[in-house]
């Protein structure tokens, strides 16, 4: 017997995708996961923070889409919080930086760190262009920001010397890739298998270039 998606709750989806990844989550993150949908919702419908905003697709393309990285940290042009609130519920011993340059949508990010009682997750606004990091990042990684020569330009300076640039890409950007500064090297490419989401999903993941360091 199968059940179909629009049968299940979005905590049931949720579970069901979590397993498919092979995740490790307890009851209190999955709650704080559907917390955290429920009030993406909640301001999308005065803020327009997400095309998407059936519930189901929410799950998919949201919090799986996110939850898919691990295990494989800024989040560049963080938009709703996605990845970075999905991750910094999913793993509490990170420190996750937000960052956006839209009021709104920075707005939001803070009521659900405070809401959601994350307090390993920072926000800020401003572009990254214009950032300065006390401390560089381990990890960069953004989704939907740009393409990835301008994510590199931007983003290079915040990362630790042995740090990764990590963008969510859906089909392979080969086109992209060849156009990136020699700044930096292309690790791996691993595709990604998000459950539910029957689209293409890909990562890039960079280091400086060793004539860079």
């Amino acid at each position: 017997m199968t059940v179909s998606a629009a049968t299940l709750s979005t905590r049931e989806l949720l579970v069901e995708g979590v397993r498919a990844l092979r995740l490790d989550l307890d009851s209190a993150q999955l709650d704080r996961l559907v917390d955290f949908l429920e009030l993406l919702a909640k301001w999308n419908r005065t803020h327009n923070l997400t095309s998407i905003r059936e519930p189901a697709q929410m799950v998919t393309h949201h919090l799986l889409d996110a939850l898919a990285v691990l295990p494989c940290l800024l989040d560049v042009g963080t938009g709703g919080g996605v990845p970075g609130i999905p991750l910094a519920i999913a793993r509490p011993q990170w420190h996750a930086t937000l960052l956006d340059s839209n009021h709104k949508k920075a707005a939001f990010v803070t009521q659900a760190k405070l809401e959601l009682s994350l307090p390993n997750v920072e926000i800020i606004m401003s572009r990254i262009e214009d950032y300065c990091p006390a401390e560089h990042f381990d990890v960069v990684i953004s989704r939907a920001f740009s393409d990835l020569r301008t994510f590199v330009e931007g983003a290079l300076p915040c990362v630790a010397e042995e740090g990764r640039l990590i963008a969510m890409k859906g089909a392979m950007p080969v086109d992209e890739i060849a156009a990136l500064p020699a700044t930096v090297d292309v690790e791996s490419t691993p595709a990604l298998e998000v459950p539910g989401l029957g689209a293409s999903r890909h990562l890039i993941i960079m280091r400086r270039s060793r004539g860079s360091r």
